[in-house]
Protein backbone atom coordinates (compact mmCIF):
# COMPACT_ATOMS: atom_id res chain seq x y z
CA UNK A 1 0.00 0.00 0.00
CA UNK A 2 1.45 3.25 -0.90
CA UNK A 3 -0.05 6.78 0.11
CA UNK A 4 1.38 9.98 -1.53
CA UNK A 5 0.81 12.72 1.22
CA UNK A 6 0.56 16.18 -0.27
CA UNK A 7 0.36 19.92 0.80
CA UNK A 8 -1.43 21.92 -1.14
CA UNK A 9 -0.31 24.84 -3.66
CA UNK A 10 0.28 28.11 -2.69
CA UNK A 11 -2.75 30.99 -1.82
CA UNK A 12 -2.49 34.87 -1.74
CA UNK A 13 -2.98 34.29 1.83
CA UNK A 14 0.72 32.89 2.09
CA UNK A 15 1.65 35.39 0.25
CA UNK A 16 0.32 38.17 2.75
CA UNK A 17 1.68 35.99 5.38
CA UNK A 18 -1.44 35.48 7.63
CA UNK A 19 -2.71 32.20 9.66
CA UNK A 20 -4.83 30.64 7.15
CA UNK A 21 -6.69 27.55 8.76
CA UNK A 22 -9.73 27.00 8.22
CA UNK A 23 -10.00 30.28 6.01
CA UNK A 24 -11.10 28.69 2.58
CA UNK A 25 -9.10 30.51 0.08
CA UNK A 26 -8.20 29.17 -3.51
CA UNK A 27 -5.00 28.50 -5.02
CA UNK A 28 -2.99 31.53 -6.35
CA UNK A 29 -1.26 31.28 -10.36
CA UNK A 30 1.80 30.08 -8.24
CA UNK A 31 -0.21 27.47 -6.18
CA UNK A 32 -2.07 26.53 -9.36
CA UNK A 33 1.00 25.98 -11.51
CA UNK A 34 3.42 24.24 -9.02
CA UNK A 35 0.02 21.53 -8.86
CA UNK A 36 0.16 21.19 -12.48
CA UNK A 37 3.91 20.75 -12.29
CA UNK A 38 3.35 18.08 -9.80
CA UNK A 39 0.61 16.14 -11.17
CA UNK A 40 2.57 15.67 -14.34
CA UNK A 41 5.26 14.51 -12.31
CA UNK A 42 2.90 12.17 -11.13
CA UNK A 43 1.58 10.54 -14.48
CA UNK A 44 3.40 7.37 -13.77
CA UNK A 45 1.65 6.94 -10.67
CA UNK A 46 -1.87 5.04 -10.79
CA UNK A 47 -4.09 6.20 -7.85
CA UNK A 48 -6.68 3.99 -6.78
CA UNK A 49 -8.32 6.47 -4.29
CA UNK A 50 -8.17 10.13 -3.04
CA UNK A 51 -9.02 12.55 -0.06
CA UNK A 52 -8.47 15.40 0.62
CA UNK A 53 -8.85 18.07 3.08
CA UNK A 54 -12.79 19.92 2.39
CA UNK A 55 -10.78 22.98 2.19
CA UNK A 56 -10.59 24.69 -1.17
CA UNK A 57 -6.89 24.85 -1.75
CA UNK A 58 -6.48 21.36 -0.87
CA UNK A 59 -9.15 20.40 -3.31
CA UNK A 60 -7.88 22.28 -5.69
CA UNK A 61 -5.04 21.06 -5.32
CA UNK A 62 -5.98 17.16 -5.48
CA UNK A 63 -8.09 18.12 -8.90
CA UNK A 64 -5.24 19.71 -10.42
CA UNK A 65 -2.96 16.31 -9.34
CA UNK A 66 -5.70 13.52 -10.51
CA UNK A 67 -6.55 15.39 -13.77
CA UNK A 68 -2.47 16.38 -14.73
CA UNK A 69 -1.69 12.67 -13.80
CA UNK A 70 -4.41 11.22 -15.74
CA UNK A 71 -5.88 9.47 -12.44
CA UNK A 72 -9.88 10.18 -13.14
CA UNK A 73 -10.77 8.97 -9.11
CA UNK A 74 -13.02 10.77 -6.72
CA UNK A 75 -12.44 12.86 -4.21
CA UNK A 76 -13.34 11.97 -0.69
CA UNK A 77 -13.49 14.91 1.73
CA UNK A 78 -12.29 14.35 5.51
CA UNK A 79 -12.90 17.09 8.05
CA UNK A 80 -9.90 14.98 10.03
CA UNK A 81 -7.60 16.52 7.10
CA UNK A 82 -8.41 20.37 7.77
CA UNK A 83 -5.61 22.46 8.84
CA UNK A 84 -4.71 23.42 12.35
CA UNK A 85 -7.86 25.52 13.48
CA UNK A 86 -6.02 28.96 14.72
CA UNK A 87 -9.88 30.06 15.91
CA UNK A 88 -9.62 33.62 16.86
CA UNK A 89 -6.15 34.16 15.07
CA UNK A 90 -7.23 32.78 11.38
CA UNK A 91 -6.74 35.73 9.43
CA UNK A 92 -4.07 37.36 11.66
CA UNK A 93 -0.71 37.49 12.11
CA UNK A 94 1.21 35.80 15.17
CA UNK A 95 2.66 37.67 17.69
CA UNK A 96 6.26 37.08 18.07
CA UNK A 97 6.04 34.92 21.28
CA UNK A 98 3.31 33.14 19.61
CA UNK A 99 5.36 32.07 16.85
CA UNK A 100 8.42 31.20 19.47
CA UNK A 101 6.24 28.43 20.94
CA UNK A 102 4.68 27.36 18.09
CA UNK A 103 7.82 26.89 16.30
CA UNK A 104 10.38 25.73 19.09
CA UNK A 105 8.29 23.80 21.29
CA UNK A 106 4.80 23.16 19.57
CA UNK A 107 3.53 20.21 21.74
CA UNK A 108 3.23 22.40 24.78
CA UNK A 109 2.52 26.16 22.71
CA UNK A 110 -1.02 25.32 23.94
CA UNK A 111 -4.73 26.15 21.71
CA UNK A 112 -5.25 29.03 20.25
CA UNK A 113 -8.18 31.20 21.48
CA UNK A 114 -10.80 29.36 20.54
CA UNK A 115 -8.91 27.26 17.80
CA UNK A 116 -6.78 23.88 17.97
CA UNK A 117 -3.17 23.60 19.38
CA UNK A 118 -1.23 20.97 18.11
CA UNK A 119 -1.90 18.03 19.93
CA UNK A 120 -5.74 18.31 18.54
CA UNK A 121 -4.40 18.23 15.43
CA UNK A 122 -2.08 15.16 15.93
CA UNK A 123 -5.27 13.32 17.38
CA UNK A 124 -7.33 13.57 14.05
CA UNK A 125 -4.45 13.48 11.19
CA UNK A 126 -3.09 10.31 12.79
CA UNK A 127 -6.43 8.47 13.14
CA UNK A 128 -7.37 9.10 9.38
CA UNK A 129 -3.95 7.54 8.77
CA UNK A 130 -4.75 4.82 11.17
CA UNK A 131 -7.84 4.22 9.53
CA UNK A 132 -6.51 3.95 6.04
CA UNK A 133 -3.81 2.05 6.35
CA UNK A 134 -5.72 -0.22 8.39
CA UNK A 135 -7.31 -1.47 4.82
CA UNK A 136 -4.00 -2.73 4.13
CA UNK A 137 -5.32 -3.37 0.79
CA UNK A 138 -1.84 -2.93 -1.81
CA UNK A 139 -3.35 0.45 -3.54
CA UNK A 140 -2.40 3.77 -3.99
CA UNK A 141 -3.88 6.61 -2.75
CA UNK A 142 -3.61 10.26 -2.97
CA UNK A 143 -4.54 12.17 -0.21
CA UNK A 144 -4.25 16.30 0.08
CA UNK A 145 -3.70 17.94 3.20
CA UNK A 146 -1.97 21.11 4.58
CA UNK A 147 1.04 21.88 6.64
CA UNK A 148 1.15 21.45 10.31
CA UNK A 149 -1.79 18.94 9.43
CA UNK A 150 1.15 16.92 7.57
CA UNK A 151 3.35 16.91 9.91
CA UNK A 152 0.64 15.79 12.57
CA UNK A 153 0.09 13.38 10.00
CA UNK A 154 3.18 11.51 9.71
CA UNK A 155 5.29 12.76 12.99
CA UNK A 156 5.47 9.44 14.77
CA UNK A 157 6.53 8.34 11.24
CA UNK A 158 9.86 10.69 11.61
CA UNK A 159 12.89 9.56 12.84
CA UNK A 160 13.25 12.12 15.57
CA UNK A 161 9.19 13.13 16.25
CA UNK A 162 10.16 15.77 19.15
CA UNK A 163 11.18 17.85 15.83
CA UNK A 164 7.58 18.55 14.86
CA UNK A 165 8.69 20.91 11.91
CA UNK A 166 10.87 17.98 10.52
CA UNK A 167 13.55 20.97 9.70
CA UNK A 168 11.22 22.96 8.27
CA UNK A 169 7.50 23.62 7.30
CA UNK A 170 6.54 21.67 4.61
CA UNK A 171 7.33 23.82 0.71
CA UNK A 172 3.79 23.98 -1.34
CA UNK A 173 3.04 21.23 -3.41
CA UNK A 174 5.90 18.82 -1.74
CA UNK A 175 5.41 15.30 -1.33
CA UNK A 176 5.78 12.60 0.93
CA UNK A 177 5.22 8.66 0.02
CA UNK A 178 3.89 6.57 3.03
CA UNK A 179 4.40 2.10 2.55
CA UNK A 180 2.39 0.46 4.43
CA UNK A 181 1.62 -3.26 5.25
CA UNK A 182 0.31 -5.25 7.86
CA UNK A 183 -0.27 -2.81 10.19
CA UNK A 184 3.28 -1.22 9.84
CA UNK A 185 3.95 2.41 7.74
CA UNK A 186 7.05 3.41 6.72
CA UNK A 187 7.99 6.85 4.90
CA UNK A 188 9.40 5.74 1.78
CA UNK A 189 10.02 9.15 0.20
CA UNK A 190 10.15 12.41 2.06
CA UNK A 191 9.34 16.16 1.41
CA UNK A 192 9.76 15.38 -2.32
CA UNK A 193 9.29 18.43 -4.72
CA UNK A 194 9.06 17.81 -8.28
CA UNK A 195 9.71 21.79 -9.32
CA UNK A 196 12.59 24.26 -9.78
CA UNK A 197 13.51 24.56 -6.43
CA UNK A 198 13.98 28.34 -6.96
CA UNK A 199 10.46 28.57 -7.11
CA UNK A 200 10.76 26.94 -3.31
CA UNK A 201 9.88 29.44 -0.27
CA UNK A 202 11.01 27.95 3.01
CA UNK A 203 8.47 30.03 5.61
CA UNK A 204 10.09 28.23 8.75
CA UNK A 205 13.22 30.34 8.32
CA UNK A 206 11.63 33.40 6.70
CA UNK A 207 9.42 33.26 9.81
CA UNK A 208 6.65 35.23 8.18
CA UNK A 209 4.16 32.92 9.60
CA UNK A 210 2.30 32.01 5.88
CA UNK A 211 2.53 28.34 6.40
CA UNK A 212 -0.98 27.78 5.91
Amino acid sequence: MRIYVIRHGETDLNVRGVLQGWLDAPLNDSGRLLAGITGRALRGVRFDGCFSSPLRRARETAETVLYESANPVPIVTDERLKEIFFGDRDGSRMTPEEAQRFFTDPFSAGRFPGGEGVPDVCARTQAFLAELTARDDGKTYLVSTHGCAMRAMLNRLYDDPRDYWHGHVPYNCSVTVVEAEGGRARIAQDDRIFYDAKYIVDRYKLRNLSLK
